[in-house]
């Protein structure tokens, strides 16, 4: 039995309109490709997905930008608006900018420099002492800032030393107030571990005025 007939319509199921894409997608380019191999033609496709994704094929054999001149001479239609005319001048015009931005930095290191005129050299010279001077500037700033900080940073060195110091000082203060409450509780303890008082009797000694 043959296939039959599929209606030509978008496919509402988005799962299967993903499927349905890919196969298609895949089915083109391998007819692209084998058009281009069979018959020797020039082929170019882009295709774009729902989704924005891009698949193209172009023939080994040419460019999509030779293929687009090639129709623009046979078609005669302007495929670039003023828009993109403006884009590509002002590519151009970065891309001269950029050339002479590399111009000056060679001039700038000393090369190349055997072509400049005597003003053109007067001015290189100009430029270069101008950067040093903000050279030294930005590195007279550094160094007043690390000065700055490393003064910061010894205060409060200086600071936390001597707190740990009053610490230190509190510390061994209570050790020695520990030791001696130790020390007395200690010779307390071998008073009492003496066992009862004694008393010694003296002997009686008689009144002598008695006697008399």
């Amino acid at each position: 039995m043959g296939r039959g007939k599929i209606e030509i319509k978008r496919i509402e199921n988005s799962s299967n309109r993903q499927v349905t894409y890919s196969k298609r997608r895949n089915g083109i380019i391998k007819k692209a490709k084998e058009i281009t191999v069979l018959c020797d033609a020039k082929v170019s496709l882009i295709i774009y997905a729902s989704s924005g994704k891009m698949h193209e094929y172009c023939s080994p054999s040419t460019t999509l930008v030779d293929i687009l001149e090639h129709y623009h001479r046979l078609s005669g239609k302007r495929l670039w608006d003023a828009k993109h005319e403006n884009l590509s001048n002002e590519v151009d015009r970065v891309k001269k900018e950029n050339d002479s931005l590399q111009i000056k930095l060679r001039h700038l290191k000393g090369e190349d420099i055997t072509s400049l005129t005597h003003r053109e050299l007067i001015a290189l010279e100009d430029a270069l002492e101008q950067g040093l001077t903000c050279v030294r500037h930005q590195q007279s700033e550094i160094v007043k800032t690390h000065r700055r900080n490393t003064k910061m940073l010894e205060e409060e060195n200086k600071e936390l030393n001597y707190i740990l110091q009053q610490q230190q000082q509190r510390e061994m203060a209570m050790a020695a107030e520990n030791v001696k409450e130790a020390e007395y509780y200690q010779r307390l303890r071998d008073y009492h571990s003496q066992g009862p008082f004694a008393f010694r009797v003296q002997p009686f000694q008689p009144n002598l005025q008695d006697h008399m």
